[in-house]
């Protein structure tokens, strides 16, 4: 049984900084592609960053040059660090693994960025 944990979210003033993990446990194999989503109350789930097996990334442009994603292909987990935060960013933000058989998703984690 495959297990996404995520952690690291939390309560961040604006212009302040957080770091997310997501670590995959169990029978995962062939991981392709790694990422990020986010969705805020009243709107759609939306992709935030990916990063390939080649260490090839995505971003969405809202967050281009504030986030950036890494991974740590031995632990199969994957980073999201978040700097230059905004009011905007709040939203529950789910990792998503993704591989040659199935496609696995975390709980999400709650992301505030209030004054």
């Amino acid at each position: 049984q495959v297990q996404l944990v995520e952690s690291g979210g939390g309560l961040v003033q604006p212009g302040g900084s957080l770091r997310l993990s997501c670590a995959a446990s169990g029978s995962i194999f062939n991981i392709n592609v790694m990422g990020w989503y986010r969705q805020a109350p009243g709107k759609e789930r939306e992709l935030v960053a990916t990063i390939n097996m080649y260490g090839g990334t995505y971003y969405a442009d809202s967050v281009k040059g504030r986030f950036t994603i890494s991974r740590d292909n031995a632990k199969n987990t994957v980073y999201l660090q978040m700097n230059s935060l905004k009011p905007e960013d709040t939203a529950v933000y789910y990792c998503k693994v993704v591989t040659t058989l199935h496609d696995y998703w975390g709980q999400g984690t709650q992301v505030t960025v209030s004054s």
